[in-house]
């Protein structure tokens, strides 16, 4: 008994507080032990580069972006908004409560806010046209496709035209939210399957935009 004493006294400024992964789970679509395979996944995550339990963007664009090294706009935002405090790492309770809206059975007024949000890079709480096409330009980069200009315009201007119902040459929270309802293909990113059996796999859990050329054509 005693070995088994001084192992675990060892390891426990390791361990997730119990009370905190109930907390958590209560906040989020994710189950206690899920929330606690996401601990061990943040501890690895938050150790990676910078050994102070904190994800910093090198970690997490190594580790949640398949590794890439080169600067992309998505991946600054999604860091960004996962950093609800501002101050420049992610804590794991940001962690799990920004995964939280990329679960399987989270409610999609979560998916659509944080949609917004991604897009809206002044953070103004409309979304401008060349705010629209910069993102439209990450998430292709950041997918590994390659689409001509001219057509990259004609989805930025049809986009555009659908979604800015009030002709404003902007879009407002209520019109995004009326065009995300009527283009589904818009939250397909805002989902990771993965999240729904996190202890089965990990630690293979990868982050990336799920769209491909025929989303970015409708």
């Amino acid at each position: 008994m005693g070995c088994l004493q001084t192992k675990h006294a060892s390891r426990s400024p390791h361990l997730l507080d119990t009370r905190e992964a109930v907390a958590l789970a209560a906040e989020t679509s994710f189950t206690v032990s899920e929330v606690e395979a996401l601990h061990d996944l943040f501890r690895k995550i938050s150790n990676s580069v910078i050994r102070d339990n904190l994800i910093h963007k090198e970690e997490f664009q190594l580790a949640l972006f398949r590794g890439k090294k080169q600067q992309n706009l998505f991946v600054d935002r999604v860091f960004d908004l996962f950093d609800q405090k501002r101050n420049g790492v992610i804590e794991f309770g940001e962690f799990v409560r920004s995964l939280g809206v990329f679960h399987p059975d989270a409610p999609e007024d979560q998916k659509v806010a944080f949609a917004f949000k991604l897009y809206d890079l002044k953070q103004t709480g409309f979304i401008e046209r060349h705010e629209l096409k910069e993102m439209v330009l990450a998430l292709l980069d950041e997918s590994d496709l390659d689409i001509a200009s001219d057509a990259v315009e004609m989805i930025v201007d049809r986009t555009f035209d659908q979604a800015d119902a009030k002709g404003d040459g902007k879009i407002d929270q209520e019109e995004w939210t009326e065009y995300a309802k009527d283009n589904p293909y818009v939250l397909r990113n805002m989902t990771l399957p993965y999240l729904k059996d996190i202890t089965m796999v990990f630690p293979s859990f990868v982050m990336h935009s799920e769209i491909s050329e025929t989303d970015m054509a409708v």
